[in-house]
């Protein structure tokens, strides 16, 4: 069994509003491509539907679907929408990732 991801309410507060300013649903797709500094790079959508397969996760009303190979990489993830003085971005926490980045959007198994 899959481990559930979550989604801070900090992060679906983020989606809430980006969503709302382009009228689009509340729904967040987070996908793992290959590439970025440490092999693996995540990256963000706004996503009007789950696709057949997806898991689903929901805070708030705003739901964070990930497809099933990209949910191998990341299950048991938390996340978080993060702002400091380098800017604002989606945090992915991710117990799998053995090696990270300085920027936080790629990864290594």
């Amino acid at each position: 069994m899959a481990q559930a991801l979550t989604l801070t309410q900090a992060a679906a507060d983020r989606v809430g509003v980006i969503a709302r300013k382009q009228g689009r649903p509340a729904i967040l797709r987070l996908a793992v491509e290959g590439g970025g500094c440490s092999g693996f790079q995540y990256r963000f959508d706004l996503t009007d539907t789950a696709e057949a397969g997806d898991s689903v996760s929901e805070t708030a009303g705003v739901k964070l679907v990930v497809d099933p190979v990209s949910l191998e990489l990341v299950e048991g993830s938390t996340v978080d929408f993060v702002e400091s003085l380098g800017g604002a971005a989606f945090k992915v926490e991710n117990p799998q990732a053995s090696a990270g980045c300085g920027c936080g959007s790629s990864f290594g198994i």
